[in-house]
């Protein structure tokens, strides 16, 4: 599938949930985040990951092909008053220095990727003994939530192949295929880590951060997103009334370390 998130930036800055402080303080505990380190975030987007460990005291770069996500989180950070180097380059080819940081970071993007190079390149980036992160929050489909109708609208507008972060997170949130790029690149010490939070969001928010998704917003003409809109609206009203809706949540992180 062919995504263009800069047509979805608005939406995914105002709508799409980062990653809760739960993760970064699970970070913490397992020695990976600590103030000063030299971080860069691959595949940045909006920056909600790179904008979590600058809070936690990291020097930030965040990497991204997109310039309109860019921009928006260039402004989000300023908001925020945060200093973070944002620059456009591929995970695959960052054209940062070797050895540079000792934290790699790629959020909700690692499917996006060449996976096999951006392995290489994340293990050009680090210092010895520096952590690669790989890191996923998706929403879980279950049976008769409303994560499941909302999907099951998305394929009756875009129908065809599975969003990536599906396929390869087996509809669970797991991505067991990512311990194979960390190791075939070099990395060891590999470990993974999951839990599940709620995430409350209203009818608006939700259809938002729906919009903002790669089969919604990221691929469908504006005219289309703008029927899916309305009868995603719809469905919401008629048989998931209650607002603020409870989406449920699944946190996935592997951890790798540099030789």
């Amino acid at each position: 599938m062919q995504a263009d998130f800069g047509r979805t930036a608005d939406d995914y800055a105002k709508h799409r949930a980062g990653f809760p402080e739960s993760f970064f303080e699970r970070l913490v505990k397992e020695g990976v985040l600590r103030p000063g380190l030299r971080a860069v975030d691959l595949g940045t987007g909006t920056g909600t990951l790179a904008r979590g460990l600058a809070r936690h005291g990291c020097s930030v770069t965040g990497l991204d092909i997109s310039e309109p996500m860019l921009e928006t989180a260039r402004r989000l950070a300023s908001e925020e008053g945060l200093s973070i180097d944002y620059r456009r380059a591929p995970a695959e080819r960052t054209e940062q220095t070797s050895g540079a940081f000792e934290l790699v970071t790629a959020g909700q993007c690692w499917h996006w990727f060449d996976r096999p190079a951006a392995a290489r390149e994340a293990l050009r980036l680090l210092v010895p003994g520096g952590r690669l992160v790989i890191a996923h929050f998706d929403w879980l489909s279950l049976p008769g939530n409303v994560v499941e109708a909302t999907e099951a609208l998305i394929d009756t507008f875009n129908p065809g192949p599975l969003q990536p972060y599906v396929r390869y997170g087996h509809g669970m949130g797991l991505y067991p295929q990512w311990f194979q790029d960390a190791g075939a690149a070099g990395f060891v010490r590999l470990q993974s880590f999951s839990f599940d939070v709620d995430v409350p969001y209203t009818h608006e928010g939700w259809r938002g951060r729906v919009r903002a998704s790669a089969k919604v917003g990221g691929s469908l003409p504006n005219d289309q997103v703008a029927r899916f809109d309305e009868a995603h609206a719809a469905l919401l009203s008629a048989r998931f009334p209650r607002d603020p809706l409870s989406i449920p949540h699944r946190v996935f992180a592997l951890l790798a370390t540099r030789p």
